[in-house]
């Protein structure tokens, strides 16, 4: 999946907000920007260099998905990862506890995969955002 085509995706969903920072753009549902449930980052920073996002066209997709779904895709969060592998799920580098995952420059097989994904995230943010709306009422 191209990186329009993520963008473009994350773009017919409702309420959503952006902010781009240290070569990350960051997806929020409303606009309070506390919490993105889905980041792209392309380009290395200080503090994140583990994709080798320097390679021309690589982008790393971070989602959030539910404790559960994180759980099923890597029952044994002990393996070692290659965060430069294109196209492969893995636990988010930096964000694994959150029950963040991330793909570089998903394609191909993992293309419903990665929407699905990222629906579960979007539907994690909007009943976090509801919920706590709900609340100040």
């Amino acid at each position: 999946m191209s990186l329009s085509a993520i963008e473009q995706y994350l773009g017919i969903l409702p309420a959503i907000s952006t902010s781009e920072h240290f070569g990350y753009k960051f997806f929020f549902y409303g606009a309070e920007q506390v919490l993105p449930f889905v980041t792209i980052a392309l380009a290395d920073n200080e503090h994140d260099q583990v994709s080798r996002l320097d390679r021309d066209g690589v982008f790393r997709l971070n989602i959030g998905v539910s404790k559960a779904t994180f759980q099923q895709l890597f029952p044994d969060n002990t393996a070692a990862w290659d965060y430069t592998a294109l196209n492969s799920f893995m636990p988010h580098p930096h964000y694994a506890a959150q029950h963040f995952i991330c793909i570089l420059n998903p394609e191909g097989a993992h293309l419903s995969a990665t929407t699905g994904y990222i629906a579960e995230a979007y539907g994690i943010a909007k009943k976090r955002f509801d919920k706590k709306h709900a609340a100040n009422h």
